[in-house]
């Protein structure tokens, strides 16, 4: 047997049993137990290639095999959280600014509300708000970014309006609580800091907030409100 068959075989024994000691039990036959009447004694046969029904494995080979194994598995997982922007060939703006923003927004240093003028699939024109950190805690966003779906607002969104039916919600986040009462207009209250985020354009949108108008061909109108929190966590 190869070097290669060799680690083929000891990482399909690896990831079979949990410890070492599960292996050895497992070669162990109610035979060898009646005449050893000593499951430890027989655990060392099996170990030396006395007794045993498999490959003979030394339990340092299974160990480092095991330690390597995990090592791997947390790699990948660590891969898994890599940004779902990352590699991306962007063309619009829109999708642009979401990209620069993924990292920051997942991190909570930069909490981004989204504002989208659109139509649906029904031809409907709808509008809203959207927590972009939490729809990125929520939803695969791979679809987004690769342009297999458009981002547009939902009805569980910080706020949602259909023009043509004239249905209006808005839900607060775990980021964001909803003022709807002003008079002036949907408020936004940052959780974290307390720090009001106002949407008017005809208004500064608050302290450590900005209001980027994107000009994108995806949607008739896209404005991203940044919001950096100045609370010491």
């Amino acid at each position: 047997m190869d070097q290669e068959e060799g680690l083929t075989s000891v990482d399909n024994i690896v990831t079979q049993f949990n410890t070492y000691e599960d292996f050895l039990d497992s070669q162990i036959t109610t035979v060898d137990l009646y005449y050893l009447e000593d499951e430890s004694l027989a655990r060392q046969l099996v170990e030396l290639g006395y007794r045993g029904t498999g490959e003979v494995v030394k339990r340092e080979d299974f160990e480092a095999r095991k330690a390597a194994i995990e090592i791997a598995s947390l790699a990948e997982r660590t891969q898994k959280k890599t940004l779902t922007s990352a590699g991306k060939d962007l063309q619009d703006n829109f999708l642009k600014a979401l990209a620069l923003r993924e990292e920051d927004n997942r991190s909570g240093k930069v909490s981004s509300v989204i504002f989208i003028r659109d139509k649906n699939v029904h031809g409907q024109e709808v509008s809203g708000y959207i927590d972009y950190a939490h729809r990125l805690k929520t939803e695969d966003f791979e679809v987004y970014f690769s342009g297999k779906k458009r981002f547009l607002p939902r009805s569980t969104d910080l706020s949602f309006y259909n023009w043509d039916s004239q249905i209006a919600v808005w839900n607060s986040s775990p980021n964001y609580q909803v003022i709807s009462d002003n008079p002036e207009g949907l408020l936004f209250k940052y959780k974290r800091d307390r720090k009001i985020l106002n949407v008017d354009p005809k208004v500064p949108p608050g302290d450590n907030s900005t209001r980027s108008p994107i000009q994108t061909k995806l949607y008739i109108q896209a404005v991203i409100f940044d919001h950096v929190s100045r609370r010491k966590t």
